[in-house]
């Protein structure tokens, strides 16, 4: 078994490294300054994804990338080391192309959109010109059961109407977002079709009347630029023609966004545990307190030892699901459950990792002087984003229970009766 990483990712994270390093890092404090002064996205960022492109380093996160297409192809196992070190940098995707959801939305176009359809979205976002948005969760249910989304669109003529209400919509107060893809109850044939086909999705652009962003909610208190938005739609109407796919099939098309969405995700937060260790580590060696330095402290050694054993735990688990992603024999319900496993993994992880990293910065790490205060904000969210870590540990469970329920009987030579023992002959 080679755990290495194949020479062209090792040749991509190399270059993609030395881009972040030379180009990007110089511009770090620039870019939380023009965020600060209300200037998003800032003035610089338009050059800096010239030359990612130029530099090959455009679109790195799409398999089925066409030759014809912007960017460079890679497997999703090859370009997860890639993201990882993304994480370091959190506003480095945006230069990359590589932003969520935008890398959902350009697979979801990829795969399930009409020519027409691809012509006026996919290939702006492909080319960077504009970002999209996917709206889904509703405060008025448990969105973790996607069933429940009560946002109804109705045929009228040859139109499309949008009634409901959404939020944490991530990407929709970003200046450049022209589209929004709506997670829809559909108003008609719900008793003839199975619960999870009552949904469908539509190609909402932004500035549709009766489309309105009421909020950018704060995570934790943090602000993000590109928001984690509220959003109404009253009588929204668009043509018949800006579904997506199939009526009924929204379900079937969310899924297929969510595995290679997490993979990304989650390499991001492995990335950003890496920097918070690296921080944590050299804070050790620098500070004295007591008549020591940090790193001499027993516990401090520990949550160094904890925190890198669990980080590359989480790394194996994360670069075996996107293995699995790219092989077309995988079992369909082994390979959600395995997705739903490392959000948990990758959730908790931050969590630790961070927390750590943060008790031993002390009140510094409370700060914006470090990177671990937004860390820790995004490490929260992550136990609740994409379905709460219940969801998806009651998911691996179900199918734990299901492979057992197909083995009932197989493990009964592992028991042994009394009568088994009367019958067995002595050892002498």
């Amino acid at each position: 078994m080679d755990f290495a990483h194949s020479p062209r990712t090792v040749e991509m994270r190399q270059r993609l490294d030395a881009f972040l390093q030379h180009y990007l890092l110089p511009y770090n404090a620039a870019w939380y300054r023009s965020v600060q002064d209300g200037v998003y996205p800032p003035p610089f960022l338009e050059d800096l994804k010239t030359l990612a492109r130029e530099e090959g380093l455009w679109n790195l996160f799409l398999p089925s990338l066409a030759d014809e297409q912007p960017g460079t192809r890679m497997s999703n196992l090859d370009y997860a080391p890639l993201a990882e070190t993304m994480g370091r940098l959190p506003w480095s995707p945006e230069v990359l192309n590589c932003s969520a959801p935008d890398t959902g939305n350009m697979e979801l176009l990829q795969r399930f959109a009409t020519p027409a359809q691809r012509a006026q979205w996919l290939v702006p976002l492909l080319e960077g010109k504009m970002r999209s948005a996917f709206a889904m969760s509703e405060p008025d249910v448990a969105s973790s059961d996607p069933t429940n989304l009560q946002t109804l669109v109705q045929r009228e003529d040859n139109q499309l109407v949008l009634n409901g209400r959404k939020w944490f919509i991530t990407g929709a107060a970003h200046p450049q977002c022209r589209l929004l893809i709506v997670m829809c109850r559909n108003a008609m044939g719900e008793e003839e079709q199975a619960r999870h086909h009552h949904h469908s999705l539509v190609l909402v652009p932004m500035d549709t009347p009766g489309l309105q962003v009421v909020r950018n909610i704060a995570v934790v208190h943090h602000h993000a630029p590109e928001g984690h938005c509220e959003i109404v739609l009253r009588d929204v109407r668009v043509p018949a023609g800006h579904l997506l796919g199939q009526w009924g099939d929204g379900f079937a098309m969310a899924q297929a966004r969510l595995g290679p969405g997490r993979v990304h995700h989650c390499m991001r937060t492995i990335g950003q545990c890496e920097l918070a260790l690296e921080l944590a580590t050299g804070r050790t060696l620098e500070r004295h307190a007591f008549g020591k330095y940090l790193s001499d402290f027993a516990n401090m050694q520990d949550w160094i030892a904890e925190s890198r054993i669990e980080i590359d735990q989480a790394r194996l688990l994360v670069l075996q699901v996107a293995w699995a992603l790219d092989q077309v024999d995988q079992d369909a319900a082994s390979l959600r459950a395995q997705v739903s496993a490392i959000k948990v993994v990758a959730a908790r992880l931050q969590s630790r990792v961070v927390e750590r990293a943060m008790q031993a910065f002390g009140a510094m790490g409370l700060s914006p002087d470090t990177p671990l205060a937004y860390f820790w904000t995004w490490g929260r969210a992550m136990h609740l984003m994409d379905g709460p870590d219940e969801v998806h540990l009651r998911t691996v469970a179900r199918h734990e229970l299901d492979l057992a329920r197909s083995r009932l009987g197989d493990s009964s030579a592992y028991f042994t009766t009394p009568e088994q023992l009367q019958d067995l002959p002595r050892i002498r």
